[in-house]
């Protein structure tokens, strides 16, 4: 018996490679023949240890969630309940009532399966939620363990709370691992692996994400919304000199997470604990934001400043790679944001020339990444779309109306500002047409 959690690998089984055959055959219609037994055997390995996963998340929703429900919380725990579970029961009935059915019918049609991962990698975005909200759920069910091992016993559960409640974490893990497998075997049986390559590359990137979101959910003290800051690009620990009106701070060790909008300093709590913490210190937004990459002779260093003030913060990366993958990032980050800017005054002119009253954004604009929303009141656009601008708040959200397409129906909410960029092409063009006029 497997210890929830774990689950079978291909040694533990009798793999497809030790069955010998009886007669000699041609060995390429062998190696063949026993690449598409691999493949079986990961797509069954699929198959039923998602229907394990779904009777887990089972246990949760209708076990502990119910009885939670149904016996009520100590008064001081009220509310805290939801975010233990955050949005488990949303992700249970997905799994429950859609994709294991279709996990299923790839069993019958093996080509179905990277369409499925490709088609709603959208969707288990909503484990990118979940995991942003762990941290937070960790910290309540530690605060309440005697609550919970008495729900735990009604249930008559043989694992407790925080078993079930790092299931979805394991299980997101869980399918890059077994698709890189069925997409090995795919390759040794020679068939066409493009599709397949595409969706291994997707649920890469989700639990990377996942993994992204649940140490910003261990970062304290910062007063902004972090989901307005855009995409988490890059985080990572450097020693860091501060420098103000000329005074050199020591050296410190410093979490560092570079968004699109904002670079975040922070203090490490607990260092070395299996739940470690970050204490926020500083910030810089990226329109303040100067970079240098060559300092005191050193090839691990590099500066960032803030335009305005005297500020200065010399990194010290482990190594030269972690130091050249963030030069590269803070500067295409840079660039983006002059890029933006600039188009945003020439549509801005523009849309003046044109006698549309224009307040630092144009009415249309171009989304320039896809985005998933996050939030209830935020909604789902893909690259290349047109978008109206209603409204905008501090946080750089834009409210936008989009009309309906070919994919999907019209709909209105807010997106972040930095997946939009102007119509400087179109723009140009229509300017063409009136001075032709």
């Amino acid at each position: 018996d497997f210890f929830p959690g774990a689950y079978p690998s291909f040694t533990t089984l009798t793999p497809p490679e030790q069955t010998s055959p009886a007669l000699p055959r041609n060995p390429e219609m062998d190696q063949k023949a026993k690449a598409l037994r691999g493949r079986m055997f990961v797509l069954n390995e699929l198959v039923q240890t998602e229907k394990d996963y779904v009777k887990d998340l089972g246990i949760v929703v209708e076990g502990f969630m119910k009885t939670i429900e149904d016996k009520g919380v100590p008064e001081d725990m009220k509310g805290k309940d939801k975010i233990v579970f955050g949005n488990i029961h949303q992700i249970y009935d997905w799994h429950k009532d859609f994709f294991v059915g279709e996990l299923e019918k790839c069993l019958e049609d093996n080509e179905h399966l990277p369409e499925l991962f490709i088609k709603h990698e959208r969707r288990l975005h909503m484990y990118v939620v979940y995991c942003q909200n762990k941290p937070k759920s960790e910290f309540i069910v530690a605060e309440y363990d005697t609550f919970f091992e008495g729900v735990q016993q009604e249930v008559s559960s043989r694992l407790g709370i925080s078993d079930f409640l790092i299931k979805p974490i394991q299980r997101i893990t869980k399918y890059q691992l077994l698709l890189k497998d069925f997409l090995k075997y795919s390759s040794k049986a020679g068939l066409d692996c493009q599709e397949m390559e595409k969706a291994v590359g997707l649920m890469s990137q989700v639990p990377k994400l996942c993994n992204d979101m649940m140490n910003l959910g261990r970062l304290q003290g910062y007063e902004g919304k972090l989901t307005s800051q855009g995409k988490l690009l890059q985080q990572e620990t450097f020693f860091v000199t501060e420098q103000d009106t000329g005074v050199l701070s020591r050296s410190k060790e410093r979490r560092v997470f570079l968004f699109e909008q904002i670079v975040i300093f922070s203090e490490l709590l607990r260092k070395g604990s299996s739940t470690p913490g970050y204490q926020f210190k500083k910030s810089i937004k990226v329109s303040y934001l100067g970079l240098e990459e060559h300092v005191d002779n050193d090839p691990c260093k590099f500066v960032l400043s803030c335009r305005g003030s005297a500020e200065r913060f010399t990194l010290q990366a482990a190594n030269l790679d972690i130091k050249q993958v963030w030069v590269q990032h803070v500067s295409q980050v840079l660039d983006a944001q002059s890029n933006f800017l600039s188009g945003e005054r020439t549509s801005c002119l523009t849309y003046q020339h044109d006698g549309i009253g224009c307040n630092g954004m144009s009415s249309t604009m171009m989304v320039t990444q896809d985005y998933s929303a996050l939030k209830e009141n935020e909604i789902c656009v893909i690259q290349g779309e047109m978008v109206q601008i209603m409204a905008t708040n501090q946080q750089n959200m834009y409210l936008v109306y989009r009309p309906a397409n070919s994919q999907s129906p019209a709909a209105e909410g807010w997106v972040p500002g930095h997946i939009l960029g102007p119509l400087t092409k179109m723009l140009k063009d229509s300017t063409a047409d009136a001075s032709i006029k």
